[in-house]
């Protein structure tokens, strides 16, 4: 019998089961007369989008891509039977750590169409328990978010839970998104289970921050790093991606779209999605750079040249465009740097011109523009962004501060480098030095020794070096690119006499034992003459390095004891003497050395011309 407030369906069922049905159409007017309103049509429910991202979303380990290396590990560890209890997933966002979590717990309890199977590293993806994961319904596959669950209470119940069977599947499997999260207790706490795992479970961590991860539970894991994904990579899933979704976008779109993705699978997709969102008809690569706040590839380009080529008007031109149309001036900077380093990278290798790797427009525009600019042109650029970037970034005015940059980069553009800038003056000076005098000397390449002031001067012919004191042999050691040999000249030898072609050192205990056949090899290759570089005992003179820090001393003690100096001290109580730059000083902070006279000239006071008269102070009488 029905209850008192229960009524019953046609088939018996309680009322909460029945189906209910529409009141009868109204036969004739409403109360008041009026005519009766039409019934609106049901709504029809739109169907939820899903984005791009996880709409593509890898099922099965061929449709990783970029991850080829942990692809073939797990093949072959599934293949043998020989798969780990815990892994360690790490990489950069959107590169696939948590879907290769979810491809293993397929791939674990996959039990096949006939429900005979075990498990594969092709999960079939028809199967109950496979179609339970692949839609987050099986209870025994656990995801957790250590970003906001890092206690000790919640690794406790992973603990607990792990000690149960599973109701349906084979393997109960644990995956931890963002593990390095977890706090000190909490990763203490897993050790032990981690360490002995019952046999039906197992774990699987994914992080972007490997190094907060304890080594003691990166010990208990099988670790797989998961690479950025490359540029053409990308492309190609972007170009298929696109064709699937019957979109036309540009390639040079999908390259803009790719470079932004930074290798993230899942940043690319995001974006792309936008991208279609917001275009009608093809998509364009204008329209893709404006949307992603950047400037279009080839004004990047474009740019490039006008700054190599020293026409600050054609590159403030650009950049007004690029603004124009809502570009930030300092990611275009950011791309002019990437720029630099992509024509780099191909004047040093030759074989990426004919790579995939590169887009079309890096290896034809960009090749050409490489094979103009050398090396030091290049590496000096880079400094100059580099350093112009991080202005923008503090400046109140970042477009000015961007075109303050390129004004600078215009303005050096034609300036030869600082190496470049040392050899023409090495070679002037050297050609004026070995100039004979009075007809006395000249001609000839050999080996030239003469006494300047008391100090023994070698000479090679006139493009080798003149070394007059220790410093220039030490200068030339640096000349030489011997970094370790000039560290210790410089730090760890006392000079006790120098007399070319002999020099006697004595050397700090930290100096290697091959420090003087070393020096004497490099100076008898450049100079032709066999030189002896004889060890000593004696106290000798300080290192120059302790030479130079006198030096520096001195310059400070003789710049604060200036007045104004002291006015000033004086005036900004608490202020300290940075540094005191001395234009004549050498390297190594000490003065120059005496000029050495040039050979051929004795080391004699200087005499009058013959036709010079006599000054009115030094009246000489002369016999009548």
């Amino acid at each position: 019998m029905a209850g008192l407030f229960q009524d019953v369906a046609p088939d018996g069922a309680p009322d909460g089961a029945m189906q209910e049905e529409p009141p009868p159409p109204p036969d004739g007017p409403g109360l008041f007369g009026d005519a009766l309103p039409v019934a609106a049509p049901p709504p029809v429910h739109a169907v939820a989008y899903r984005v791009l991202a996880r709409k593509y979303r890898p099922t099965t380990f061929d449709d990783l891509i970029g991850q080829e290396s942990m692809v073939r590990i797990l093949r072959n560890a599934f293949a043998l039977g020989r798969v780990a209890h815990a892994f360690m997933l790490t990489g950069v966002r959107g590169v696939g750590k948590t879907t290769t979590a979810r491809i293993i717990a397929r791939a674990l309890n996959c039990v096949g169409p006939d429900d005979t199977g075990g498990p594969t590293a092709d999960p079939c993806g028809i199967c109950g328990n496979c179609l339970a994961i692949l839609n987050e319904r099986e209870p025994d596959v656990f995801e957790m978010d250590a970003a906001s669950r890092t206690g000790v209470d919640d690794v406790r119940e992973i603990i607990e839970v792990s000690r149960s069977r599973p109701m349906k599947i084979r393997t109960k499997v644990f995956i931890i998104d963002e593990v390095h999260m977890l706090t000190r207790n909490a990763f203490n706490a897993l050790l032990k289970t981690l360490e002995e795992p019952p046999p039906h479970v197992k774990f699987v961590f994914a992080t972007t921050e490997i190094r907060k991860v304890p080594i003691t539970v990166l010990s208990r894991c099988q670790r797989f790093d998961l690479r950025r994904v490359r540029v053409s990579e990308l492309h190609a899933l972007f170009a298929k991606i696109a064709t699937k979704e019957g979109v036309a976008i540009e390639s040079a779109a999908l390259d803009l779209v790719a470079r932004a993705a930074d290798g993230s699978v899942r940043d690319g997709l995001s974006m792309l999605d936008q991208a279609i969102a917001q275009a009608e008809g093809e998509i364009s690569a204008v329209q893709v750079a404006e949307m992603l706040g950047q400037a279009d590839r080839d004004a990047v380009f474009d740019l490039l040249e006008a700054v190599m080529s020293g026409k600050p008007a054609a590159a403030l031109a650009i950049t007004d465009r690029a603004y124009e149309r809502g570009a930030d001036l300092g990611t275009m900077l950011q791309d002019l740097l990437e720029l630099l380093h992509t024509m780099a990278r191909l004047k040093s290798i030759p074989g990426l011109r004919d790579s995939s790797e590169l887009p079309e427009t890096e290896r034809t525009r960009g090749a050409a523009i490489a094979d103009r600019l050398t090396v030091p042109a290049l590496a000096r650029a880079w400094q100059m962004l580099l350093k112009g970037v991080g202005e923008v970034e503090i400046a109140p005015d970042r477009r000015a501060a961007a075109e303050m940059v390129l004004i600078r980069l215009c303005h050096v553009s034609d300036l030869p480098p600082p190496g470049e800038l040392v050899r023409r003056l090495t070679a002037g000076g050297a050609a004026q030095a070995a100039a004979p005098s009075n007809g006395s000397g000249g001609g000839g390449g050999g080996m030239t020794r003469a006494v300047a002031n008391g100090t023994p001067v070698v000479e090679a012919s006139p493009e080798g070096p003149r070394l007059a004191s220790f410093r220039d042999v030490t200068a030339l050691v640096k000349e030489q690119r011997e970094a370790m040999l000039h560290a210790h000249l410089l730090h760890s030898v006392h000079l006790v006499r120098f007399a070319p072609p002999v020099i006697e050192l004595r050397t700090e205990p930290d100096a290697p034992r091959d420090l003087a056949p070393k020096l004497a090899a490099i100076l008898s290759e450049a100079t032709g003459l066999r030189w002896t570089i004889a060890l000593s005992t004696a106290e000798g003179e300080p290192t120059l390095a302790a030479q130079g820090q006198q030096a520096d001393v001195a310059r400070r003690e003789e710049a604060a004891d200036h007045p104004l100096i002291r006015a000033i001290m004086q005036a900004f109580p608490g202020a300290r003497i940075d540094s005191v730059h001395d234009r004549d000083a050498d390297d190594y902070g000490l003065p120059p050395v005496a000029a050495a006279l040039p050979l051929g000239e004795p080391d004699m006071p200087d005499f009058a011309p013959p036709d010079a008269e006599f000054a009115d102070e030094y009246p000489w009488e002369s016999d009548p």
